[in-house]
């Protein structure tokens, strides 16, 4: 699997958790650099199609492609090397801040870190800290607020650089200052990236390219985000 953008593509996926049929007959495609927003009521099955594309569950029936070839054929370690995920729970080591940072490239450069923690807007309150990058956070990051948190997750995100994207509700535990902080770093990390925004705020659907609503487990409206925001609901 080669480093670049890339297109995916769901082929009547359906996927069943024991005796629970949580997708059905899912056909989307989101094309190289398109961001695209999964909405819908909790419980839908919006994570549950994000999480297929980096093989945590296996499709039940039909097909994911990356470039028209089934995700299958690649290695684990081939597939996830080229999506990155940020989830609304940010997962922090009880380690440095730059350890923190380059789990997903361990042999960045200190200037590559910097990098990305100034492009995640986590640059300057890293600074404050007497031993900045060298600041231990403690377990699950108990030391930092949960922006600070989230942006450290997004430098992560971004020094991996890999080119598919998973956002699942990640500004959605945050309050309304600190999601704007964290929004701004998201659109740094989204750009030029085949990107899936799980999320149920408009401030972060708006970014996207098109809006898709799940409802228990179906695709039931596709399109544009001006016109799906702007659509009267029934």
């Amino acid at each position: 699997l080669t480093t670049g953008r890339h297109a995916v593509r769901f082929s009547n996926v359906s996927f069943r958790y024991q005796d629970d049929e949580v997708l059905k007959g899912i056909n989307l495609t989101a094309k190289a650099g398109e961001v695209l927003a999964l909405v819908g009521m909790s419980g839908g099955g919006k994570t549950t199609l994000a999480n297929l594309i980096p093989r945590f569950y296996d499709v039940t029936q039909g097909s994911i492609l990356i470039d028209g070839v089934d995700i299958r054929e690649f290695s684990l370690a081939a597939l996830r090397s080229q999506v990155g995920i940020v989830t609304q729970d940010p997962i922090l080591f009880n380690d440095t801040i730059r350890n923190n940072v380059a789990y997903g490239r361990v042999d960045a450069s200190t200037q590559e870190i910097i990098e990305a923690t100034r492009s995640a807007y986590a640059y300057d309150f890293i600074n404050g800290f007497p031993d900045k990058l060298e600041t231990v956070v403690g377990e699950r990051g108990l030391r930092l607020s949960g922006g600070q948190k989230q942006r450290i997750c997004i430098a992560r995100a971004l020094l991996k650089n890999a080119p598919i994207l998973i956002l699942d509700e990640a500004t959605s535990a945050l309050d309304t200052e600190s999601e704007k902080a964290v929004q701004k770093a998201l659109e740094n990390l989204m750009k030029g990236r085949t990107t899936f925004v799980i999320a149920h705020r408009l401030s972060t659907v708006r970014h996207a390219d098109r809006i898709v609503v799940i409802v228990a487990g179906k695709i039931i409206e596709e399109g544009p985000s001006n016109e799906i925001i702007a659509a009267p609901k029934q």
